[in-house]
């Protein structure tokens, strides 16, 4: 695959406009992960059993070195074992597992010199290939264990010298938590994962996101498929699961990041994709909009005007469509005058804008939904 398609899917990893202002200003709070939590609640618990003396904060390394302090909600001990309990705080990160309690129980084993990290209730286990970790074992990303065996290691290191350490990771509400997360479609099941690269939470990261289409396009390839749906949201991926009929690690939301998404498809070998979503977003690929964020980009209602033109509407239609309050609304005024070829004709022009991005590199469908999960337009047909 071609050094500038990767230039051009990295150059398109930014925040929107709004968010960045922000993020400039300094305004946007910053979290940790759940690994730096699992981190800091096995920290605990060992200087709990070590000291004989409950926890109520601890500091834990960060992978790059910087130090960060957190709190310890509950923590319970005794000679052989001790537990304590991190609240996950994501700072204005909208992340799902902000608030969720992530719980290390922490036991001696006669394994000498030994650390065995595992997942319980709540961290779920892999069942697919592709993202990373064997299957079989618990979704803690690697990272989060050196993080865990570097604090182990730290803290009990005269202990090893006769014992060894069992570490289990567990999320009380993880099971619930997960099914609002790709783990499912990724094949993990049972519960969250337990993530992080840098062990912090950047406010709307554009890295977290993109980071999770990639995965996504790793286990439908993985799986040994090459055809991928790229969809627009939570609707449209519940709509192209119904109507398409492919299996659900070949379906992976791509949010806003239209034309990021497409390049990674095609820098992974995948030989075709489809793009599926409704007016609103499908409009904006048709201009050419490469990140589709509501407040980064807005409907043109005189380029969705022109494309009535193209296909035959009269003067007085096309000045409607101009005065349209939503790109909604535009599919309802064609759909009333029953404007042949219409949202085809959208679905061509995302099918050449994409076409263009990944340089002929992958074959490329549209497909459109109307509200009702129906679809109203294709190309090709």
């Amino acid at each position: 695959m071609s050094d500038d398609l990767e230039k051009l899917a990295e150059a398109e990893q930014q925040l929107p406009p709004e968010i960045e202002e922000k993020r400039r200003k300094g305004q946007l709070r910053t979290g940790y992960t759940t690994g730096t939590c699992a981190t800091a609640a096995t920290k605990a618990a060992l200087l709990a059993m070590i000291t004989k003396t409950p926890v109520k904060e601890v500091t834990v390394t960060l992978p790059k070195g910087s130090i960060m302090t957190l709190a310890i909600k509950d923590c319970k001990f005794d000679d052989n074992s001790g537990q304590c309990v991190v609240i996950k705080d994501a700072g204005d990160d909208p992340d799902v597992t902000n608030g969720a309690e992530i719980v290390s129980t922490v036991t001696w084993t006669d394994s000498v010199g030994t650390i065995d990290i595992d997942g319980g209730k709540g961290v779920g286990h892999v069942t697919k290939p592709g993202i990373g970790l064997e299957i079989g074992k618990p979704a803690i990303n690697p990272t989060p264990m050196k993080m865990i065996t570097n604090a182990v290691n730290e803290v009990a290191s005269e202990q090893l010298r006769n014992k060894g350490v069992k570490v289990v990771i567990s999320v009380p509400k993880g099971e619930e938590l997960a099914k609002l997360t790709d783990n499912p479609r990724l094949g993990i099941l049972g519960g969250i994962s337990i993530l992080g690269t840098s062990g912090i939470v950047i406010p709307y990261s554009t890295g977290s996101f993109t980071a999770s289409i990639r995965q996504g396009l790793d286990v439908a390839k993985a799986m040994g498929h090459d055809t991928v749906v790229l969809t627009t949201g939570g609707r449209s991926d519940d709509f192209a699961k119904e109507l398409l009929k492919l299996p659900d690690h070949c379906i992976v939301q791509m949010g806003d990041f239209a034309a990021y998404s497409v390049r990674q498809a095609a820098m992974k070998g995948m030989k075709k994709v489809i793009i599926a979503g409704f007016i609103g977003k499908l409009s904006k690929m048709a201009m050419g909009v490469k990140q589709t964020h509501v407040k980064g980009s807005h409907v043109d209602m005189d380029f969705l005007a022109s494309v009535a033109k193209e296909c035959g509407a009269s003067d007085e239609l096309v000045n409607e469509i101009k005065k349209a309050n939503t790109a909604r609304h535009v599919s309802e005024i064609v759909m009333e005058h029953k404007l042949n070829g219409y949202f085809d004709k959208l679905c061509e022009k995302v099918y050449t804008m994409m076409t263009e991005h990944t340089k002929g590199q992958v074959e490329i469908e549209c497909i459109m939904f109307d509200f009702d999960s129906k679809i109203i337009g294709k190309y090709p047909r």
